[in-house]
């Protein structure tokens, strides 16, 4: 502990880069909820340190060489807003869930996406309780090739679909954000 409202800021979004178990324990609070989990593998929506693991794990799946700068950070000892972009290159499948279960699953692309966020954090006794964001997901969907859909990206995303593809990149992240919810201070991040 002992993190200023910056530190805790950026320490949550180093959390999201690495997939650090103890760098979570000592940034995220307990009782941590994050809004933005119904689109993610159930175990994003544990509370807690494991939630944001599990969240780490299911982007950094996705997205090789993420990164979250920081454009400006604003807020007060309760709550603090923060403006970032989202970095990386689509290296793996981006899944997307609703009620747990798969929605859509878009294959690897190579393209590199950056788009802005806001989040808006919760602060308590030190720790980051909260999260709500603001994303362009248009933009990276856009940047993807889903929206408006790229007729080679739409095809590539049926054939998943049809072979069955889809499914099991849904249940592989599933797994591995279970797994990084486990993880324990002192384990390795793993990833990729």
């Amino acid at each position: 502990m002992g993190m200023d409202t910056t530190g805790l800021a950026h320490g949550l979004f180093r959390i999201l880069e690495t997939g650090d178990p103890a760098l979570a324990a000592e940034v995220v609070g307990e009782d941590f909820h994050n809004r933005e989990a119904a689109v993610s593998p159930p175990a994003c929506s544990i509370p807690g340190p494991a939630g944001v693991l599990a969240s780490s794990a299911w982007m950094r799946s996705a997205f090789s060489d993420l990164r979250f700068p920081v454009l400006g950070i604003a807020g007060n000892d309760e709550q603090v807003w923060v403006r970032l972009r989202m970095q990386g290159r689509h290296t793996g499948p981006f899944v997307r869930f609703r009620d747990g279960a798969l929605d859509q699953a878009i294959p690897p692309t190579g393209r590199e996406i950056d788009f802005e966020q806001i989040h808006v954090l919760d602060l308590r006794d030190g720790r980051v309780v909260g999260l709500e964001a603001v994303r362009d997901d248009i933009t990276m969907l856009g940047q993807l090739g889903v929206f408006p859909p790229a007729p080679a990206t739409a095809l590539r995303m049926v054939a998943w679909k049809v072979t069955g593809r889809a499914a099991r990149a849904a249940a592989d992240i599933t797994a591995r954000a279970a797994e990084a919810a486990a993880r324990q201070p002192g384990e390795p991040a793993g990833g990729r």
